[in-house]
């Protein structure tokens, strides 16, 4: 499987490998209510003290895309240049994030094929030997069929679902930078807070609006 997978994705994609799975285990990012009242309470700062006083705040900031987007705001860039820009990074960071997910999905298809190859190699040692002991043709030929369960086992418990995992972490998290995206051109157009938050509130789940507006309610 290595090698077909070095074939396929050059040796990178398989040094890669313990990297994408360990990705593939972590709990996925996306749209979020925190990331909601993040954007609603930056727009409120920028409309009380001026779009220059979230300058402050940037460098505190993990989310890449929010960090890029508001240093963009501060420095005076054109909302369509804005806009330009942070959908190239979405751009490139789907392009890769399907690369890992493509290589669990070969991964999860050469397994099940290279158990079958080891199976027929030890079938074929096997009926080499057909003259022999009872016993030990047996044994042989159970270890010949373990080739097969291992590589169907790999494929179907390991790499498939960890490339499924993947694919659904990056729809996730592309919509999440999606909704920054959009917080952030509200924001520099000196929209309200509330107003902020009806246009990105759409991208949570049903369940996670209902929260965070009786979340808003109580607070007021």
């Amino acid at each position: 499987m290595a090698g077909a997978l070095t074939v396929s994705f050059g040796i990178q994609g398989l040094l890669g490998l313990p990297k994408i799975l360990g990705a593939a285990m972590k709990p996925g990012g996306g749209p979020s209510p925190k990331n909601v009242e993040l954007l609603c309470e930056y727009s409120e700062k920028a409309r009380k003290d001026g779009i220059l006083s979230l300058e402050d705040i940037i460098d505190e900031l993990e989310d890449p895309i929010l960090k890029k987007g508001l240093r963009l705001v501060v420095d005076g860039t054109e909302s369509e240049v804005i806009s330009t820009i942070l959908e190239n990074d979405i751009y490139v960071y789907e392009a890769k994030a399907k690369e890992q997910a493509a290589v669990m999905d070969a991964a999860g298809g050469f397994c099940p094929t290279m158990g079958i190859i080891g199976t027929v190699t030890g079938l074929v040692l096997v009926l080499g030997n057909l003259g022999g002991d009872a016993s030990a043709l047996g044994h042989s030929i159970a270890s010949a069929f373990i080739a097969t369960l291992y590589g169907i086992g790999f494929a179907n418990i390991l790499f498939l679902p960890a490339g499924t995992n993947l694919k659904g972490k990056i729809k996730r998290e592309k919509l999440g930078m999606e909704m920054t995206i959009m917080g952030v051109l509200a924001i520099q157009q000196g929209e309200s807070p509330a107003l902020v938050k009806e246009k990105i509130i759409g991208f949570l789940e049903e369940k996670e609006q209902k929260e965070l507006e009786a979340s808003a309610g109580g607070g007021e």
